[in-house]
């Protein structure tokens, strides 16, 4: 007599799946992903911005510089002196060379200080460069 399921477990061969090219494919995507994102640099400090009805939205900021109440600077979390500005904007762009700058001036700072970081930005070769206020009635 003919058994079915004994010749059925018979031929029954292993399943093996192979994950490797799943995994190399994940991994080609995060690169992809890290390459083609373009990561804001934040000034490092809080600032009271002051209001303009006038603000407009930027989306696109890749180099912030913060000017403190005290009239401190500072870019990527650590603080500069005027004189280093234009170096560290240079190094920045040489980065991203489409990257932008937004001078985020607190609203009790001098706006000599603002005016001499633009101009150090000017010199170091970006061409938008811009000082960031929010809307009337914003909380930020």
């Amino acid at each position: 007599m003919l058994n079915i399921s004994a010749s059925r477990k018979g031929r029954r061969q292993p399943l093996d799946l192979n994950i490797a090219p799943l995994i190399d494919m994940v991994f080609i995507l995060l690169i992809f992903f890290l390459v083609t994102t373009s990561f804001v640099k934040e000034s490092g400090v809080d600032i009271d911005r002051p209001s303009a009805a006038t603000a407009a939205v930027q989306e696109k900021a890749a180099i912030m510089i913060g000017v403190t109440k005290d009239n401190q600077i500072y870019m990527e979390n650590r603080q500069i002196d005027i004189r280093a500005v234009r170096a560290n904007v240079e190094r920045a762009l040489a980065e991203n060379p489409e990257g932008t700058v937004v001078i985020v001036a607190d609203k009790y700072s001098r706006t000599g200080v603002a005016i001499e970081v633009m101009d150090a930005c000017r010199m170091a070769g970006a061409e938008a460069v811009s000082i960031a206020a929010r809307l009337p009635g914003s909380s930020d």
